[in-house]
Order: C-alpha cells, then sequence, then structure tokens
C-alpha cells in the first residue's frame, strides 16, 4: 500500500502528473454542475456524452499554457488558471439561478451595475457553492504542506506542452464535429446560448461570445447606407396598416405609461389565500374604455427592463447579448418621444432609481426625453429605499409634483420598482400573507405584487382627481417575468399544472392594457409582444408608421401577423409555437413532430426579424435613414442635472423644461 501511494504521490509531484489531477478535479466538477445548477435540455445518448466530454478541452487548453513554467511555478499556475475557470463557471451559476441565462462579455461590460444588484446576487448564493472550491483548497493544500513535491527544475519540455495544447485544440474539433451532427450549423445559426453551453461547454461559450462581441463591435464602422434598405423593405412588406376604426382616436391625448416591474399575466385575476391579490389593476384590466390582451408575452433579452424599454420606444428587439441601453446609448434612435416632440409634446421619465442605471441619463437623450426625474429627485431616505431604489408608493406620491410641470400634451413613463427579485417586503407593508410554496421569493412575490398594485390605484386616484385620467391614454404594462424556470416546482403549485419547457413558455404572457378615454375597449385575444407596443399607440393617437423602422404590428390592425418572436429565436402564434427547438400545438400543448413548410416559414421569417434588428442596432443603421417628416434628435440639448435646480411649475411653459438657478 505504501508504495502504491508513493507511486501516486510521485506521479504528482511531476508537472503533468498534477495537471492531470487538476484537469480531472475540473472536469468531474463543470459535469457536476452542469447537471445540477443549469437547464441544458438534454434529449438524447448524443447530447448527454458531448456534455460529459465538452469541459475537457478548454481545461487540457488552458491549464496546459501552465506547463510552460518550470517546477513549482508551474504547479501555482495550473492552480491559478483552475481558479479563474472555476470563478467563471460560479458566476455563470449564480447568474443563471435568476436570469436563466448566461453572462456575456457586455454583462461584464455593465458590470458597473451590479453594486446596485448586491441584494438580489445575495439571496442567489447558498452555502453549498462553497463545495464548487473545494477541489482549489485540496489542490492548494497538496502544495503548502508538501504532500507533492515539484522539483525547482523540472520542465517539461516545450515540443510536449505544445502537443498538449494541440490535443486541447484538437479535442474542441472533436467536440464541435459531433455536435454539428446533432445540431448543424451551430456556431452560425443560434440565438439561444444554452445550446453553445450544452454542446461545447462554458468556457468555450464565454470564448465564442467574445468573438461575437469583437465582430459587433466593428459592425458599426463597417456598415453604409445601403445596409439599410434590406431593413426598410422588409418593415415595410411587414407594415399592418391602421384599423380605421381606432386610428386617431386618441389624438392630443396625453401618454402615461406605467410599467408594473416584473408582473406575470397569470398574476390579473390570481387570488391567493381567497383575496385577490392585485384588485385595482385587475379592475382597470376590466375597464370598459380599456383594451387589454391576454395572449400578450415579453420578449427580453439579458437587458431585461432595457430590453423592454427599447421595445416599447422604438418597436426593435434588444441585443442577443447584453443590454442595448449600455452598448448602443449613442445610436440615432427614431423613439416615441422624438415622433410625438415634433408634434408638440412634452416627454419625462419617472424612476426611483438613479440616471446611471442602464445608461438611461444618455440613451434617454437619443431618445429625445425632455426630462429625467431619477433618484437625486426624490427623498431617498433610507425607510423609502429598498431593493433597486425608491418603494413605489413614495415615489408615485413625489411624482405628482413634478407631473403637474409638464406641457401638456405629455408623454411620460413611470417606472416602478418594488416589485423585484427577490421580492422583500416589511410585515407592515405586506396587505397579504405569502404564498406557501416553500419557495421564499416566489411566495413573497405575490406581497410585493399587492404592493404595487396598491401604488397603482394610489396614482391612479390622483389621476383622476387632477383631471388628466379623462385626458391621457393610459397604458400598464409588465416588462419581464418575476419567477424564472428555475422556480419550476414553486410555479407548478402556483398555477396547479406541471410546469415544463412549454408551460414556462405560455407564462411569459405579461399584462398590456391600453384605456383610451371615450374610446370602447375589451379584452382581445390578439397574439403580440413588447415589439407591437409603439405601432399600436402611435395609430391611436393619429400617427401612422409606414415610413418608420419598425418591427413590431399595430395590434388592433386586421392585418396584425399575431407572430411572437422570442429573443433566443423561438417564437409563438395563434396555431403554434416553437419552444427549446420543438414544436407544439398552441391550443393543446402537445408536441407536433412533422414540420410543416408554414412552421419553417415562420422559423425562418423570425430569424430574419431578429438578425435585421440586431443589424439595425449594431451598425446603427437609423443613421443613414430619416423619415419623411421627421428630424433626428440632437442629445446634446438635453440635460438631466438636478444640482441646484428649481423646478417651474409654470403651466403656461412653451417649452416643458426646468429653471436652473444657481
Amino acid at each position: 500500500m505504501n508504495e502504491w501511494k508513493q507511486k501516486v504521490l510521485s506521479f504528482l509531484s511531476k508537472n503533468y502528473g498534477f495537471f492531470i489531477l487538476a484537469v480531472i478535479l475540473f472536469w468531474l466538477k463543470t459535469y457536476i454542475a452542469y447537471q445540477t445548477e443549469f437547464n441544458l435540455g438534454i434529449e438524447n445518448a448524443m447530447q448527454q456524452f458531448l456534455l460529459l466530454i465538452n469541459p475537457l478541452s478548454s481545461a487540457v487548453f488552458f491549464m496546459g499554457l501552465a506547463l510552460f513554467a518550470k517546477g513549482r511555478r508551474s504547479f501555482v499556475w495550473i492552480i491559478i488558471i483552475d481558479l479563474l475557470l472555476t470563478i467563471v463557471l460560479f458566476a455563470n451559476m449564480v447568474y443563471y439561478r435568476f436570469f436563466s441565462d448566461f453572462i456575456t462579455l457586455p454583462n461584464i461590460k455593465e458590470a458597473s451595475s451590479l453594486g446596485e444588484q448586491s441584494g438580489s446576487i445575495g439571496a442567489l448564493m447558498n452555502w453549498t457553492d462553497a463545495l464548487y472550491f473545494l477541489d482549489i483548497i485540496f489542490l492548494i493544500g497538496l502544495l503548502v504542506f508538501r504532500v507533492v513535491k515539484p522539483n525547482k527544475e523540472a520542465r517539461i519540455r516545450a515540443r510536449k506542452t505544445v502537443g498538449v495544447l494541440t490535443l486541447g485544440v484538437a479535442m474542441f474539433f472533436a467536440n464541435l464535429g459531433l455536435a454539428e451532427i446533432d445540431r448543424p450549423e451551430l456556431l452560425t445559426r443560434t440565438f439561444d446560448r444554452t445550446y453553445i453551453v450544452k454542446y461545447l461547454g462554458m468556457t468555450n461559450f464565454q470564448l465564442y461570445d467574445a468573438v461575437k462581441s469583437t465582430q459587433n463591435s466593428t459592425q458599426r464602422a463597417l456598415a453604409d447606407s445601403s445596409d439599410v434598405n434590406a431593413v426598410l423593405n422588409y418593415t415595410k412588406s411587414n407594415y399592418a396598416a391602421p384599423n380605421p376604426e381606432y386610428f386617431g382616436k386618441a389624438k392630443g391625448k396625453n401618454v402615461i405609461y406605467i410599467h408594473l416591474e416584473s408582473f406575470q399575466q397569470f398574476l390579473i385575476g390570481y387570488k391567493l389565500h381567497g383575496e385577490e391579490v392585485t384588485p385595482f389593476i385587475n379592475s382597470f384590466f376590466k375597464d370598459k374604455n380599456t383594451f387589454s390582451f391576454t395572449n400578450f408575452f415579453h420578449q427580453t433579452g439579458q437587458g431585461k427592463t432595457s430590453d423592454a424599454e427599447m421595445m416599447l420606444e422604438n418597436s426593435l428587439f434588444g441585443l442577443p447579448q447584453g443590454s442595448a441601453f449600455s452598448t448602443k446609448g449613442k445610436n440615432t434612435y427614431q423613439s416615441a418621444p422624438a415622433i410625438l416632440g415634433q408634434q408638440g409634446y412634452d416627454s419625462a421619465v419617472f424612476h426611483g432609481n438613479y440616471k446611471s442605471f442602464w445608461n438611461r441619463d444618455e440613451i434617454y437623450k437619443q431618445f429625445g426625453y425632455n426630462h429625467f426625474f431619477d433618484a437625486s429627485y426624490y427623498d431617498m431616505n433610507e425607510k423609502d429605499v429598498s431593493n433597486y431604489g425608491l418603494k413605489d408608493k413614495p415615489f408615485f406620491q413625489e411624482s405628482e409634483k413634478y407631473i403637474q410641470t409638464l406641457k401638456q400634451p405629455f408623454y411620460a413613463k413611470f417606472i416602478t420598482l418594488t416589485n423585484h427579485f427577490p421580492y422583500p417586503i416589511s410585515e407592515e407593508e405586506a396587505t397579504i400573507k405569502p404564498a406557501e410554496t416553500g419557495d421564499a421569493s416566489v411566495d413573497s412575490y405575490f406581497q410585493t405584487a399587492r404592493y404595487l398594485d396598491e401604488s397603482v390605484k394610489s396614482f391612479v386616484q390622483y389621476l383622476k382627481d387632477s383631471g388628466l385620467y379623462e385626458n391621457s391614454v393610459i397604458v400598464m404594462y409588465g416588462d419581464h417575468y418575476g419567477i424564472s424556470d428555475n422556480h419550476a416546482q414553486a410555479m407548478s403549485k402556483v398555477l396547479g399544472t406541471d410546469y415544463d419547457a412549454y408551460q414556462n413558455a405560455q407564462a411569459q404572457r405579461v399584462p398590456f392594457m391600453v384605456r383610451v378615454p371615450g374610446v370602447e375597449g375589451g379584452v382581445k385575444d390578439t397574439y403580440g409582444g413588447e415589439i407591437d407596443i409603439l405601432p399600436t399607440l402611435l395609430h391611436l393617437l393619429g400617427t401612422d408608421t409606414k415610413n418608420y423602422v419598425q418591427l413590431g404590428n399595430d395590434l388592433l390592425s386586421k392585418d396584425a401577423k399575431q407572430v411572437v418572436p422570442f429573443r433566443n429565436g423561438d417564437f409563438i402564434t395563434p396555431a403554434y409555437s416553437m419552444i427549446g427547438g420543438k414544436f407544439y400545438n398552441q391550443k393543446t400543448g402537445e408536441e407536433i413532430t412533422t414540420e410543416t413548410d408554414a412552421m419553417k416559414a415562420t422559423k425562418d421569417n423570425v430569424a430574419k426579424e431578429l438578425e435585421l434588428s440586431d443589424e439595425v442596432l449594431q451598425g446603427d443603421l437609423l443613421r443613414f435613414y430619416t423619415p419623411e417628416g421627421f428630424k433626428k434628435t440632437d442629445p446634446s440639448k438635453y440635460n438631466y442635472n438636478n444640482k441646484n435646480k428649481t423646478i417651474s411649475t409654470d403651466k403656461d411653459s412653451t417649452d416643458g423644461t426646468s429653471t436652473e438657478t444657481k
């Protein structure tokens, strides 16, 4: 036994022995994480095999770089590289627990926002996460306590080290070749990061993402005016003419958007402990003057709330990686505030967080917003601040004095915050008991949703008392999901059904309600998504969208196409859906095993639409095209600083701007 032990320790004391041990431990750890931390949708034996082997190529290659060093330094570099690879794995685990997605390079560039999300991040971490670092501690222990004793001068010949690196590269291409058999055009025709991780591994995905991000960053420099033609041809051919019954019915009215943070459609009418969770929003949904859509979906990607705003204001999708708000904040846009501003509308955003979050203080200028009332305008005392900023009740109460400064007609957006993961709320503020699923964040979700409902009710009462209610189009919309598919067990209890991939896709419905004074509304079963909000609103206001670059359709149009693309290339229609690459009967939920020509055509068209949207944003193509009657926005004329400002309440103000005093 001692002889065998000596042979093992002698083997581990050699550079290649320690290297092999580190590779094996990292490989096993990664595979365990794949199986326990991520939902990668393994469907067959080939995918299971690829999942098993895909950590090896990157581990062999990157840890193999340490073999160029000699003696103890080689061992130290193996541990350092192992630690870095583990940090990448661990960061993705934590990120995935809420976003059901993987970190991309643009996310890392947006890391300045993470400080404001520390509460959410803390709620996503478990004490068991430390187990993923045990192998690092074990390797360090072998070295520190001299269990292994590297020869100070020992060095693997460079030729052999190059051979190890070549082996890593060869393993990758073998992995890729097998992946292409199961998923053709893996690296050229996919919007779904899950596929890359499933087939090629976490580290290789990060490399792929870095290459794609670099390519995207050069796209603007290479773009020219001819590139916008394909986009124009597509938007004109997919234009849905306005419904004469509703076109211009809200002309000259104020527009008030109420952004319902993390609010999913299943909350509408939902009862908990015998009580309606959101009684006021339910009543607004059923108001005789409200158009309410039951088959309306969020379509956000990694940008979440900022993606929802991008679609809301521009009818363009968010980017496949990161947030366009952060990376495309200097682009040219043809946004709702600018379009309406050139028709005499004042415009403002109200938000109880600081203006730099999601780069809003820059991109709102490109959108043409006259005012941005951020956290610097509000009383951010400790009692009233929670989660991402000012709680919704004081936020709406304090916003009343600012909305009075706007010149009518105005376009205003109120972004709420309290109903956001991890849904913290005090016992004093909770007016409904939590759910009883056993999942803490799901259980408190209903309590913060109730708080949001009460906040909105009070604000709408103010609008009625001030006379704004009957002179304004009021839009309420949910920006993205509140409960991710990582809470499937709890959601099964909430919805009373098995929560599989198909059901999760259906749960991506969010509210979209448009109340137009004096116009009979009703509950609509039209299929649509956030990309469709802008043309729907503009047509109600009497502005035809046929000359604008907008990828959505007017949901009140008789020509609405009723195809809802998701950022990963999946989609939903009234007849069938594609979820995770599989087709389903939308009415029954049964899987469709035969892909028809119509399904293929829809799939191809969705992919094209997403690609065109990406081209517009990545290439900043709207700088090459200005619709007739529209003037490009000049961001230099907007100033959102609140230092030493006095807000004018002169109702006769012609420009709606704040007055600065020294």
